[in-house]
């Protein structure tokens, strides 16, 4: 009987650690991690941020439309139509200071004025461009057309927030469910932690970037995600940043050179030149584009395509990772 209960205390001992590594960690948890190791991310004010142009044919739409097709829609689901997309009033905030890079988007779904301080998501990219250690953040779903009061965005470690104000643990997803959406943060952002979009190209002085820095995600349901860049010998696609083969390759190297047209274009939109948005300085006619892009956005494609890494002409090669 004692051997039995010794045998049984030793088993405790040796499961305990186990146990531990696979409970999901909290949001406060991830939130402190984030904050220790990037930097703290301060309470906001959405309606602080700068809005987002939307235009319908180069002019903005009339007070109380809400088109569902515009100039330069959202991405931030590049395959599939969403609310939202061509919605005014969505606004972006730049966080940042020092090394410490913190973009936090504010995101409309439904028709509200522009200084209602009620939005539909709120999303934060946590980057350090030092360590290139990265964060994501979202805001919990809310159901019917509520929202979300983001008068005060709590930071997501914050344990207890000032009388009559929403909880970081009521106001933020815990990570575990950021990473079980589709396609994830991580295999969007898969070239870095900030995406370039005509949309968000509007406003891109407000938004950090780190093109070709060192960059991996922290937190233990991110941190196994392991992502690897594409290049092509003579490449003319990836003298300002890298590519890279996720979701890169399966919608913004299409979106971006009009082989696919993004969801939420209209006519113009996926007309050229603004359905060619890379480079970003794009004053090129269309046969000059075509003349001193399309070899190399064919080249990268074939790679896409080259699954088993056998193509002798293209290379994969993992991001440079964090600095522990």
């Amino acid at each position: 009987m004692k051997i039995s209960a010794a045998l049984f205390a030793l088993c405790l001992v040796i499961a305990s650690p186990l146990v531990a590594s696979e409970r999901e960690q909290t949001l406060l948890e991830y939130g402190e991690q984030c904050a220790k190791e990037i930097g703290e991310i301060p309470p906001f004010n959405c309606n602080d941020g700068t809005n987002i142009p939307i235009t319908i044919n180069g002019k903005p739409p009339a007070r109380g439309d809400a088109p569902r097709r515009c100039d330069r829609p959202s991405l931030l689901h590049p395959t599939s139509e969403v609310e939202g997309q061509c919605l005014p009033y969505s606004k972006i905030l730049n966080l940042s200071r020092g090394n410490t890079q913190i973009s936090a988007y504010c995101r409309r779904n439904k028709l509200r004025d522009d200084r209602d301080p009620v939005y539909d998501e709120v999303v934060i990219v946590q980057h350090h461009s030092g360590n290139g250690k990265t964060c994501w953040f979202l805001s919990q779903s809310r159901a019917g057309t509520n929202g979300i009061d983001a008068s005060r965005v709590p930071p997501p470690n914050e344990k207890s927030p000032p009388a009559g104000h929403t909880p970081a643990v009521e106001f933020w997803t815990t990570p575990a469910r950021i990473a079980a959406v589709q396609p994830t943060c991580i295999s969007c952002h898969d070239a870095g932690p900030f995406i370039f979009s005509p949309y968000i190209g509007q406003v891109w002085d407000k938004v950090p970037t780190d093109p070709w820095g060192k960059y991996s995600s922290i937190g233990p349901v991110f941190s196994s995600h392991r992502l690897n860049v594409i290049s092509t010998p003579g490449n003319a696609c990836i003298g300002c940043h890298r590519i890279g083969s996720e979701q890169s390759c399966a919608a913004y190297i299409g979106l971006s050179t009009g082989r696919l047209s993004a969801p939420g274009n209209n006519q113009l939109a996926s007309s050229y030149p603004l359905n060619h948005w890379m480079p970003t300085a794009n004053n090129m006619s269309h046969a000059q584009w075509d003349e001193a892009n399309i070899k190399s956005v064919d080249a990268l494609l074939s790679c896409c395509r080259d699954k088993a890494h056998k193509n002798p002409n293209c290379t994969f090669t993992p991001i440079s990772p964090s600095k522990k």
